[in-house]
């Protein structure tokens, strides 16, 4: 009977926390993974689309970069000095190979390498893009919430339907139809501020303006609707019957849960931005990546047109992982995607 007890215990029994033995994943090893992999996959769509707009705009490359006057032969030899006359695939992993050493190709009208031509007008717009996001979020938030708190339980019906009127009318407008009326009222009416180049840091202003107030005026839409909600939780009345001051009811409650929201979207939003910064460039003259790929496009000079577009989509998608991750360390619930 004993043998059989034990022989029974030994079989049908575990040792306290067996059935834990295989530990979880952390929680941030599973958000590496599932970011990793959702940035490998778009680098890759990335990789693929710049690829095939050499092959698949109108026109012969080859005929382009041997230039103007160019005979048969010397056509010939230009496509087989590109590689143009080897097999798509081949195509594609000379592409990868030279991604992956920073061999962005030779620009057709300068003959310069790509890489030194996109990395030279790459602070321009960088500078005008890190500049009109952090303004952003610094305008949009404020503005946002006090609209909120101003209106809140139905109050001051009037700013309410000026707020949402106004935001709504600015950010319908087009970027670069915004930027042409800042030239014409602070440039050329008023004198103020240059219209073109990058000479002075006054030159900044206009087009980091132009840029981030469509954005501005769509990300304080969007937390005067969060907070306006969350005014009206319980645990905010609770506080307004504790009779504490609005600020500390703003800055203690309304403002951290406004921020997880506030993060998840503006992600897309920033982003967007980076496009806009290319547009408004032109109007501007600002030597940065948008005029550079209006010229590289006049001139068909297609391998800096997709060493340009493949920069730009390499930033978005780094801006988007980098919300993402300052939304993690800032609510952990995100990191499984639901709450922990």
């Amino acid at each position: 009977m004993a043998l059989a007890i034990s022989s029974g215990a030994s079989v049908g029994t575990r040792p306290p926390g067996a059935e834990r033995s295989r530990p979880a994943a952390h929680p941030w090893a599973r958000f590496a993974l599932r970011r990793g992999g959702g940035v490998l996959l778009s680098f890759a769509l990335l990789l693929l689309i710049t690829f095939l707009i050499v092959p698949l705009l109108p026109g012969d490359p080859a005929v382009v970069a041997a230039g103007e006057g160019a005979t048969a032969e010397q056509i010939e030899r230009t496509r087989e000095s590109l590689g143009l006359d080897a097999p798509l695939l081949v195509q594609f992993a000379q592409y990868l190979r030279g991604v992956l050493t920073f061999d962005l190709g030779t620009s057709f009208a300068t003959g310069t390498p790509v890489a030194s031509v996109v990395f030279a007008r790459l602070p321009f717009t960088a500078e005008i893009a890190l500049i009109a996001i952090c303004l952003t979020l610094l305008i949009s938030v404020p503005l946002g919430t006090g609209a909120a708190l101003l209106t809140r339980g139905g109050r001051r019906p009037g700013v309410d339907h000026v707020f949402n009127a106004l935001t709504s009318f600015v950010f319908a407008v087009p970027n670069y139809v915004l930027a042409t009326l800042l030239v014409y009222v602070f440039a050329i009416h008023l004198g103020w501020l240059p219209a073109s180049g990058a000479a002075t840091l006054s030159s900044l202003l206009l087009p980091t303006a132009a840029v981030m107030i469509g954005p501005a005026c769509a990300l304080a839409r969007i937390v005067r609707r969060e907070a306006a909600s969350i005014f009206e939780e319980d645990y905010v009345r609770t506080a307004r019957g504790w009779r504490l001051s609005t600020w500390h009811i703003t800055s203690r409650y309304v403002l951290p849960s406004l921020l997880t929201t506030t993060l998840t979207l503006s992600g897309l939003i920033l982003a967007g931005m980076l496009g806009g910064a290319v547009v408004v460039e032109t109007v501007f003259s600002w030597p940065g990546l948008g005029t550079g790929i209006v010229q590289a496009i006049t001139q068909r000079d297609y391998p800096v047109i997709r060493g340009i577009i493949l920069l730009l989509g390499v930033l978005a998608t780094l801006l988007i992982l980098v919300v993402d991750i300052v939304l993690a360390l800032v609510d952990p619930r995100t990191l499984d995607g639901e709450a922990a």
